[in-house]
């Protein structure tokens, strides 16, 4: 069964950032240097809700590392398109930087992750804050994230469970109306990103027989040659976001222990805590 809300360790609280309602999650003890996460979260840019994060990886980070996640509850593509989504984000981002005191996290320690449509919005909003320069990121975690509104090797005739072609396309048309299948902004779909210098850190992973399997490896090795670290595991699976929905299962286990070994290295490493 999956659990639709924190464990005794974890403190939740509703809040809102402008037109923008968020939810909170922090650890019952306050952690020192704590890192701050925006944790978006899925559901193809049209459905899914911030309640989604009690599933996610999102609380892991809460328990194992103390860190405060905000997750947002962005305007979803049946309500309004592009960039209203991307835009909601960013603004509740903005609003983490520059109150991470009140939030309870060191500044400096700023990740951004999600799931699906949620991590192909946390690349969008790398970017945004790469290319605006208001918000300093230091690590990003897209899981099996929503990157090319274009068929892929592996999105084309997809058959894959949970997510497929037919529902991959409906998202992208709901997302970017009539520019669906147009060369639109990498904002829109990051993986029409021509430059990928300057960007954060990434950590991701994704199963080998889900649709978006081929643009999360293509989004690394883009990272990569532009001199940004990267790294991407795969695993036996069809069945997108295995990790929320089959907890138990020992992929999701092993995916689960992998992520929190990358994220504890990328704390180390690229988001160090200060003395």
């Amino acid at each position: 069964m999956i659990r639709f809300w924190p464990d005794d360790s974890v403190i939740s609280e509703k809040i809102r950032v402008g037109s923008v309602p968020a939810l909170v999650l922090r650890p019952k003890t306050p952690a020192a240097n704590a890192p701050g996460v925006l944790w978006i979260h899925g559901g193809g840019y049209m459905l899914g809700m911030k309640e989604m994060v009690f599933m996610s990886r999102a609380v892991d980070l809460v328990r194992e590392f103390g860190a405060v996640v905000v997750s947002p509850g962005y305007t979803l593509a049946l309500i309004r398109p592009y960039p209203a989504a991307a835009e909601d984000c960013y603004t509740v981002l903005r609003y983490m930087d520059l109150h991470a005191a009140e939030f309870g996290f060191a500044r400096g320690r700023l990740l951004v992750g999600g799931e699906s449509a949620g991590g192909g919005l946390a690349a969008a909003v790398c970017m945004m804050a790469r290319d605006r320069g208001d918000v300093k990121i230091a690590f990003q975690l897209p899981l099996y994230p929503m990157l090319s509104n274009l068929d892929t090797v592996s999105s084309y005739k997809n058959h894959g469970k949970i997510w497929n072609t037919r529902r991959n396309h409906v998202g992208w048309r709901l997302y970017l109306r009539a520019d669906a299948h147009k060369n639109v902004s990498p904002y829109a779909s990051p993986a029409r990103q021509t430059d990928y210098s300057g960007l954060p850190p990434c950590y991701t992973f994704v199963g080998d027989g889900e649709p978006f399997y081929a643009e999360t490896l293509q989004y690394v090795k883009n990272l990569r040659q532009a001199g940004v670290p990267a790294v991407a595991d795969v695993y036996p699976t069809d069945v997108h976001g295995f990790d929320m929905l089959f907890p138990k299962r020992e992929v999701s286990r092993q995916a689960t222990a992998k992520f929190l070994e990358q994220v504890a290295r990328a704390l180390e490493t690229f988001v160090p805590a200060r003395d």
